[in-house]
């Protein structure tokens, strides 16, 4: 379990990126895998989320998670929609009082955010094709649409490491066609590949928008023992692999 410390500063929310310990799942998925995409049992996966509940202090019911795939798609959660069982974004933000979101994540980089003035909450599915398509600036977008201005805080949870996240050639041209200044997210590693570095690439985005970041900086590749890892899991010719859990939530009265 892993927290900002500025996040724990705030009285009105509760938050916590989880690692992948603590649970019930085993063999490759071992042991806190809350991905209910994986092909793990459905009831061990359900176990697990009751222990994310439990470990929260909050109710099973209200943790509202996204069916992510990697769009720049985000929803705003209301009493209209609240009792979805899941939302198709990569992005979801609410005021709703006593719900929590969750985002799913296995070297993306998981996102979690606060309006402080405004008592709203959101969490960001931030893999490198959403964060390309505009993830970040169109929930930035919604957070104002909900009168945020400038007073929104964001936590960048355990994700992929720059030495970890090696890419050929052409997956380092699709960021330099989207923009040259890209170039500064690369370095050389051989003849053909380059390492990339998401998570400054996802930390610029939100600083131009004048949001208050801090991270924790853990690297999921190379943290085997406590973090999921798709990169890692191919590479090692696994046939799937788990997910962690970050959670953001709305507390109903505030924290002493």
């Amino acid at each position: 379990m892993f927290f900002s410390k500025k996040f724990k500063k705030f009285k009105k929310i509760k938050h916590c990126f989880f690692s992948r310990k603590g649970g019930f799942s085993k063999g490759i998925y071992y042991s806190l895998n809350c991905g209910r995409g994986s092909k793990d049992s459905k009831k061990i996966v359900k176990k697990n989320l009751s222990v994310i509940s439990k470990k929260m202090k909050i109710s099973r019911k209200s943790l509202l998670l996204m069916n992510q795939t990697h769009s720049s798609k985000v929803i705003i959660i209301n009493n209209k929609n609240k009792r979805l069982k899941i939302f198709n974004s990569d992005a979801i933000i609410t005021n709703l009082k006593g719900f929590s979101l969750g985002v799913l994540t296995a070297d993306c980089v998981p996102i979690i955010l606060y309006d402080v003035k405004n008592n709203t909450i959101g969490c960001i599915h931030a893999g490198w094709k959403g964060t390309v398509n505009g993830i970040i600036e169109n929930t930035i977008k919604k957070f104002k649409d909900l009168n945020s201005n400038n007073n929104l805080y964001a936590s960048v949870g355990p994700c992929i490491g720059f030495k970890s996240y090696e890419v050929d050639i052409s997956f380092y041209k699709k960021f330099l066609s989207n923009s040259k200044k890209n170039r500064i997210y690369f370095v050389k590693k051989n003849k053909g590949k380059k390492l990339f570095n998401l998570r400054k690439y996802v930390h610029d985005k939100l600083v131009k928008f004048k949001v208050k970041v801090d991270h924790i900086n853990k690297d999921t590749f190379r943290e085997k023992s406590r973090f999921y890892s798709y990169r890692r899991s191919r590479k090692l010719g696994e046939s799937d692999y788990g997910r962690c859990l970050s959670v953001i939530s709305l507390t109903k009265f505030g924290l002493n």
